[in-house]
């Protein structure tokens, strides 16, 4: 089960919102080994593509290398579909690298309701979690 902060929630929605049409992307980062998202990192998709996302590779690599510094680790990976539901697509399954990671999604086909949805992936396998809204 994934638990977040109505401020975090808000937050992802927000910006899967202003992004669109384009997917937006990003991650909250946590303490290392808690599953607790507590940090909002917004990201740049390269790709502004409304079909895909990729994380800035230069940026990426200065967001991990901040959490190494701060001791923290990505508890959620966040993307936004702008067409489509709140499902990982196969791109999305194959990209995904971070065993302990939630995998957000959020569309933003709907302009008057927010679907967020959690999944783990690991080894292409895809699980559905909980999302339970806190604060």
């Amino acid at each position: 089960m994934l638990r977040i902060d109505r401020s975090i929630y808000d937050q992802i929605v927000a910006h899967a919102r202003r992004d669109h049409p384009d997917e937006a992307c990003g991650i909250v980062a946590g303490p290392a080994g808690t599953d607790r998202p507590e940090r909002f990192i917004e990201m740049v998709n390269a790709e502004r593509s409304p079909t895909f996302y990729r994380f800035d590779s230069l940026e990426q690599l200065k967001v991990w290398r901040e959490m190494d510094d701060r001791d923290e680790e990505p508890v959620v990976i966040y993307h936004s579909h702008t067409a489509t539901e709140a499902y990982p697509s196969r791109t999305d399954i194959s990209y995904a690298s971070e065993p302990n990671a939630h995998y957000v999604l959020v569309s933003t086909r709907d302009p008057e309701t927010a679907e967020l949805r959690s999944y783990r992936i690991l080894d292409g396998e895809v699980t559905e979690e909980p999302v339970e809204i806190t604060g």
